[in-house]
């Protein structure tokens, strides 16, 4: 194999290029390796990316290109992720980079997810201890990895999430679910809770035409990799209306959830709204909302949320067993918390399924840092 060139050489001495982990030499092709962060498993020839678009085979080796390179930084409620039963009333310290491993036509974070196509690499160089030290100092509860694909810097999830623990902070990550089991294995118990987003009900024929994924399929096993971490799990769900928005589909996926993860496990349906190449189509409709959710609860979810619409009643939490609204909401906002000190409802005294203590502190509405 050739020396490396100047340039290359220039690249590797970068703050935000790393070695990757979890690849490969890919056999019988010289110089090329396989990525085995996510589900695809890009085979990646020399000089190429895989499919994020910020992993990249530099003679023969993989390397990370966002390793610290932060897209955007901002204090949201916990509640924004949606995490509803984790820590509520609690202030993250949300973060990003740039790139996907998917290609959502509807995605609202597209300047950032879908840069590879649209702008390039950007970003601030922040490292894992001075991100841990600003969550500190801006008085947050936990650091989140959101508005991108986590998956896909997952050398510097594991490293900021290290510093976090070390000042007592939680982690989280809102997540496509794609990241393959040798991934969750990587990072372990440094995470406390994800919340899986899925898409049109987890459709197959949606996934391949409108996110260009072949199979939706292995999240379900990433999700149980997941919980045998130890995970926190809350799940959303994306309703597309017109091309993602089948009953059955949501149906399958609420009796997987309640017979592999429990019927505790809260559930949120999204309305979407008109972005990137979807703009075309209309806002999903409430009564479409309201349809699925009753569907969720028939398959025997306990907590089913619906999404984006503010003031809805179905944005509270309800007691399972007697119905009394202990926690009551208005978008990210907690406008009334009226569960016991451990976490039951007050009046039939029913073990309301939230991990950790109620924060209380929370604005309700997201501050961008830069």
């Amino acid at each position: 194999m050739d020396p490396p060139s100047t340039l290359r050489l220039s690249l590797l001495k970068r703050p935000h290029v790393r070695e990757a982990r979890l690849w490969r030499p890919l056999e019988g092709r010289p110089g090329w390796v396989v990525c085995d962060l996510c589900y695809r498993r890009c085979p990646i020839a020399p000089g190429k990316y895989g499919a994020c678009g910020v992993r990249k085979n530099i003679d023969g080796r993989l390397y990370t290109l966002v390793y610290g390179l932060l897209s955007a930084m901002a204090l949201d409620p916990i509640e924004k992720k949606p995490l509803m039963h984790f820590y509520p009333g609690s202030v993250v310290l949300s973060v990003s980079t740039v790139g996907c491993n998917f290609f959502c036509q509807f995605c609202q974070n597209w300047e950032i997810s879908q840069s590879r196509l649209e702008r390039g690499l950007m970003g601030v160089q922040v490292s894992p201890e001075e991100l841990a030290m600003k969550a500190v100092a801006y008085e947050a509860d936990g650091i989140t990895f959101t508005y991108n694909e986590p998956t896909i810097f997952v050398e510097y999830l594991i490293d900021a999430s290290r510093e976090a623990k070390k000042r007592g902070l939680y982690t989280t990550m809102v997540t496509n679910g794609y990241a393959t089991p040798e991934a969750i294995d990587e990072i372990g118990g440094l995470i406390d809770a994800a919340t899986v987003d899925f898409k049109g009900g987890g459709n197959k024929d949606f996934y391949r035409k409108v996110m260009r994924v072949p199979d939706p399929e292995p999240i379900y096993q990433s999700m149980l990799a997941m919980k045998d971490k130890g995970w926190f799990i809350e799940v959303t769900n994306l309703v597309v209306p017109k091309i993602g928005d089948r009953e059955e589909d949501v149906r399958r996926m609420a009796r997987w959830i309640v017979e592999n993860l429990g019927p505790e496990t809260p559930f949120h349906l999204l309305r979407f709204h008109p972005d990137y190449k979807l703009r075309h189509l209309p806002h999903t409709p409430v009564e479409t909302l309201e349809k699925l959710a009753r569907a969720a609860k028939e398959e025997g979810l306990e907590y089913v949320y619906i999404g984006n619409v503010w003031g809805h009643p179905l944005e509270h939490t309800y007691c399972p067993r007697c119905g009394y609204k202990v926690i009551e909401r208005y978008g990210f906002t907690i406008l009334s918390y009226r569960l016991t000190k451990d976490n039951r409802c007050p009046r039939c005294g029913y073990k309301i399924n939230i991990k950790g203590t109620y924060k209380g502190k929370s604005a309700g509405m997201p501050m961008p840092v830069y």
